[in-house]
Formats: C-alpha cells, sequence, structure tokens
C-alpha cells in the first residue's frame, strides 16, 4: 500500500532564522530532492516549481524552501554568502531526516546559480547520516563553492547551461574539470541564462529528471565519501 502523498509546510530553524518550506510529493516517492535557488529567487521561484513537478511525475519528493529570512535577502552579503547558504541547506536536510528515514528515501540537491554553490559545498561535506546522492545545478555557479569542495564532491553531479551563457558555460567547465566524481556538463541549445526561451526550461526539466531518476530511484550501492 502506497503511504500518503507527502504535502506539508514547515518550518526549518536555522539558528535563530525560521525558514519557510513546502514539501510535495507521491506517496510511493523514492527519492526527495531539495531544492536550492539562487540570489534574489525564494521557494515560490516559477523555475522551480516547473523542474518540481516534473520530478513528482517521476516519482520523486522535493522540498522547496528559502534559504534566507526576508531581511537577509535584502542584504547582498548574505545573497551571496555561499558557506551560509550550504550550511541552511545542511539544515534543512537534517530537517527532513526522519521522513527521509521513514520513508527510506534517498536524497539529491538541486541548485540553480549561487544555489547550485551551495549544494555542492553541502554534498561535499554531507556525513553518513543524511548522504547525499546525486546533485544537478541549472544555470549556476559551482566554481563559487571553491576548489576544496569541488574536489572532495563524491556524488554523481549533472551541470546544465545555456549554450549561449557563454561566460556562465566556461565558468562550468573550469569547475567540471576540478571533479573527481561522476560528472556531466549538458547544454541547451540556445538557451540564455534564465532558460526563458521556448522549450528551454522543458529540456532542463527532462534533463533533471533523468539525473534523479538514474541515481535516486534505480537500486545501487551507495557512494564512498572522498576524504
Amino acid at each position: 500500500m502506497n503511504a500518503e502523498p507527502l504535502s506539508l509546510s514547515m518550518d526549518i530553524v536555522a539558528d535563530d532564522t525560521v525558514l519557510e518550506g513546502t514539501l510535495d510529493g507521491p506517496g510511493n516517492a523514492v527519492g526527495l530532492v531539495l531544492f536550492a535557488h539562487g540570489s534574489g529567487s525564494s521557494r515560490f521561484s516559477p523555475r522551480n516549481r516547473y523542474v518540481a513537478d516534473h520530478l513528482h511525475a517521476a516519482g520523486l519528493g522535493t522540498l522547496l524552501f528559502d534559504l534566507l529570512s526576508p531581511e537577509e535577502a535584502a542584504n547582498a552579503s548574505c545573497r551571496f554568502d555561499i558557506s551560509l547558504l550550504a550550511q541552511r541547506l545542511r539544515t534543512a536536510t537534517h530537517a527532513v531526516g526522519s521522513i527521509a528515514r521513514e520513508r527510506q528515501l534517498r536524497l539529491g540537491y538541486f541548485g540553480a546559480s549561487t544555489g547550485a554553490a551551495a549544494a555542492i559545498q553541502a554534498a561535499s561535506d554531507a556525513d553518513d547520516t543524511y548522504p547525499i546522492e546525486a546533485v544537478v545545478s541549472r544555470g549556476g555557479r559551482p566554481d563559487l563553492a571553491g576548489q576544496r569542495a569541488l574536489g572532495r564532491l563524491a556524488c554523481p553531479t549533472l551541470l546544465i547551461v545555456g549554450a549561449a551563457d557563454l561566460e556562465v558555460l566556461d565558468l562550468n567547465r573550469q569547475a567540471l574539470r576540478q571533479m573527481q566524481c561522476e560528472k556531466a556538463l549538458k547544454t541547451v541549445p540556445h538557451a540564455t541564462h534564465l532558460f526563458e526561451e521556448a522549450g528551454a526550461l522543458e529540456q532542463v526539466a527532462e534533463l533533471a529528471r533523468a539525473w534523479f531518476v538514474r541515481h535516486l530511484c534505480e537500486t545501487k550501492q551507495p557512494h564512498q565519501h572522498a576524504r
């Protein structure tokens, strides 16, 4: 018998800050993807919600949450503090940990823009309690995660970049060379940074879904974390 669908509004307490989030997904989900949005965005990001809907259709749950409070989001130094964003993502991971364990959900991260750097940092430092088994970056800045995090990253990681987003594409190629994990870089033809072109975001969603299905839904041995 399938469990009840994942549908929960939750408050995530990080230090003295309360972050709002929404947990969604089918009752038969076998994986859970936590979203880390980019600077100037939030859990209401229409692009991330579009991708989340595609993941739900593939049997995956999602957590969309605000990495920063409204006051912090108004502060540029917070929006670009990758270490802070990564710590918030780890806090959110532990907040949904009991649900993930109860339902035996394998965990992944989906990061956009600066959120991709936060996802890579958080995944590279993940502990064995809540291991991260896949990461996808959409128009991300993995270079901002830093050389140490890129080198330590152990889980399969997919970088998706618009083919016309030339500067970010070059930064992704540089970051890819520093990764030692299973990795791939996929470009969306003619797409710019926000994937606003016709059909571009759909291609992002399909690429992300295939990556997460492969690494969270298929049976395989857990990935060993690099040290």
